[in-house]
């Protein structure tokens, strides 16, 4: 490797440009950019320190990509416009690559540059979820954020010309699964780089661990607060642009731990249910704490409806959010935009479909503690939610950003385990994607209705089918008058046990009845079984038209009775006893008549239908609230 010995121009100090690809060094001992020209050494300016961070990057470090072993020879620091810095690390490969490592909030991505044969979009023409073909990349990208970031600081060797404070513009890209891309806009024509977010064990530097700085504390006469004096101490000092002062709730910007009064909030009575500081353990064992708090509210139909959002942290995985809204909770992480595929009225995102909720203007009401943006009442963003329960997907979208998260319903009983608190205050009314808790109950009613219309249809050839053992037509003879009743007897018949029995009875009356008593005699103990079988029939017709009434058929039925041989006796007064009554009776056994089947049945959907009738009401309260009405139950509900 060749190496180019030198001395600083601004210093005179020894200074080596050991990479070929290096461009700027930052000399270690004056901190002046010391540009590579092919005449000369030039100096570029001073640049400022490094922001402290917790970053467990550090120059020097090697690593493995793809088989390929690097280090990394640089450092430098850009300020986002909405404040924030985020550092890039450059990696010098074995192989004569460059690589860009950047380290944003807790997350690294890893690109390199990609020549191009097309022209890129001018940066003004950029739209926020465009497409930019123009990149070829295995996983098509989309522009998720653009705007112009600050070059505040640097170290090491710099593999372009870094000038201090200069200005540029950018557009980052993201690409379904981890796929990563940015476009430098200080370049004319613009330069794309491509590559995919990565942990550190992807890159061989699992082992490296967070550096252990002391935190930055504005303490009294040094740093205190601008207006009042009183002492703060930052959370995450490295990230924090806005913090609130406890003491006089002013707004204060923050500057490298430089605090600069903006302007005091508005007094209000603390609206929010747990204190910054509070940490929480969520995801099984990740720690969170509470660093900061907004009211944030929309606008319906004239109506303000409010909530609050408790901005969570912690150093190695970044920022996370906990949502508070009519006393329900939710759990929300950032997720990969371009993952997303949203319809308008729907989206789609990890195999699952989501209902939009909300789309409305999201303005910030009030403040508590510190953010890693600088944020300000009446700050407003567009916020269009989609729904499945328990799952939210929600999206953000500024003039010049889109970002989308998703949030995860929690009960009241997880917060409080998870803050180690009681006594939260209980929700009202439906979540916009609380789980329906009653899918168990409507679950269950039709699984025994299953396994009722299972057990009906295997008992059916089990029990056996219905036998008929007597089909006989007897007569009975004519009276003296229509109280005198006459008996007739069956011949025998043999009844098996174990089984029903129903008697039927036909007689040929016409507009008028017949009474039948039915004796069943068993012959062998002379016990006797008895029913009655009325009959009557009528017909005519009026000015409706032609009616009847009644039939000329009728039955009775029993339980099952001892297996043995039976005859039937039968005796009956009729209308026209002058004349004979001939009566056709019928013996049928094993009858399914359904009447215990139709009984459990209706039992047992007692059960679903009212699980049913719940999940119907918990819907429609769910969607009254949303801006665009309906009902609709996710997959998931259950």
């Amino acid at each position: 490797m060749s190496v180019l010995q030198a001395n600083c121009p601004s210093c005179a100090a020894p200074i080596e440009f050991k990479n070929g690809s290096t461009v700027v060094l930052v000399c270690p001992f004056c901190r002046s950019a010391v540009a590579r020209t092919d005449k000369k050494l030039e100096d570029l300016g001073k640049v400022a320190d490094l922001a402290e961070s917790e970053s467990p990057l550090k120059i020097g470090l090697k690593g493995v990509w793809n088989n390929n072993r690097f280090e990394l020879t640089g450092r430098a620091q850009n300020r986002h416009e909405l404040g924030g810095v985020w550092d890039e690390w450059y990696a010098t490969f074995s192989n004569g690559w460059v690589g860009w490592l950047a380290e944003a909030q807790g997350k690294f991505y890893l690109t390199f540059y990609q020549p191009l044969k097309e022209n890129l979009p001018p940066f003004e023409a950029l739209q926020l979820g465009q497409a930019v073909p123009q990149i070829k990349n295995k996983t098509p990208l989309m522009v998720t954020e653009k705007g112009t970031a600050t070059s505040v600081a640097a170290d090491g060797e710099i593999p372009y010309k870094l000038t201090p404070n200069e200005r540029s513009d950018y557009a980052d890209l993201s690409g379904a699964g981890k796929a990563f891309g940015t476009i430098d806009y200080s370049m004319n024509p613009p330069w794309a780089f491509v590559g995919e977010q990565v942990s550190l064990a992807d890159i061989g530097l699992a082992d490296a661990k967070p550096a252990e700085r002391e935190a930055r504390k504005v303490a009294v006469g040094a740093m205190g607060c601008p207006n009042c004096g009183g002492s703060l101490k930052l959370n995450a000092p490295d990230k924090t642009e806005r913090v609130t002062c406890p003491f006089c709730n002013s707004l204060l910007d923050v500057n490298q731990g430089n605090l600069k009064f903006l302007r005091t909030l508005a007094k209000v009575e603390n609206p929010f249910v747990l204190p910054i500081g509070a940490e929480g353990t969520f995801a099984g064992d990740v720690k969170l704490k509470i660093i900061g708090a907004v009211v944030r509210s929309v606008t319906f139909d004239g109506v303000q409806y409010f909530w609050h959002e408790y901005l969570l942290y912690n150093a190695p995985i970044g920022f996370r959010w906990l949502v508070h809204s009519d006393n329900h909770w939710n759990f929300v992480e950032p997720i990969n935009a371009a993952e997303v595929v949203n319809n308008g009225t729907t989206a789609s995102y990890n195999g699952r479909n989501f209902k939009i909720f909300q789309d409305a203007p999201a303005r910030v009401e009030y403040v508590q503690g510190e953010f890693y943006w600088r944020v300000e009442t009446g700050e407003t963003v567009r916020a269009v939610d989609f729904v499945n329960a328990p799952l939210m997907l929600s999206q953000e979208i500024s003039h010049n950003e889109m970002n989308w998260s998703a949030g995860i319903y929690l009960t009241r009983e997880e917060v409080e385990k998870s803050f180690g608190v009681t006594d939260l205050p209980k929700p009202w009314s439906v979540a916009p994607n609380q789980p329906f808790t009653g899918g168990f109950y409507i679950k269950a009613g039709f699984l025994m209705l299953g396994l009722l219309i299972t057990i009906a249809i295997v008992m059916i050839p089990l029990s056996g089918f219905s036998s008929t053992p007597l089909n006989q037509q007897i007569v009975l003879p004519p009276t003296a008058n229509a109280q005198a009743a006459q008996t007739v007897f069956s011949q025998p018949f043999e009844l098996k046990g174990s089984r029903n029995v129903r008697i039927t009875a036909n007689a040929p009356v016409d507009n008028a009845f017949a009474d039948l008593d039915v004796d069943l005699i068993n012959e062998q103990n002379n016990e006797v079984e008895s029913v009655n079988i009325p009959i009557e029939y009528y017909q005519g017709s009026d000015g409706d038209g032609a009616w009847t009434e009644g039939s000329q058929t009728q039955d009775a039925t029993l339980s099952s009775l001892p297996a043995g041989k039976y005859t039937l006796r039968v005796e009956g007064t009729w209308q026209n006893f002058g004349q004979p009554m001939p009566v056709t009776v019928k013996v049928e056994q094993n009858i399914n008549r359904g009447v215990n089947f139709c009984f459990a049945f209706f039992a047992l959907a007692i059960l679903p239908i009212f699980g049913l009738l719940r999940k119907w009401t918990f819907e429609t309260k769910r969607w009254k609230e949303s801006m665009f009405g309906g009902s609709e139950s996710s997959d998931s509900e259950e």
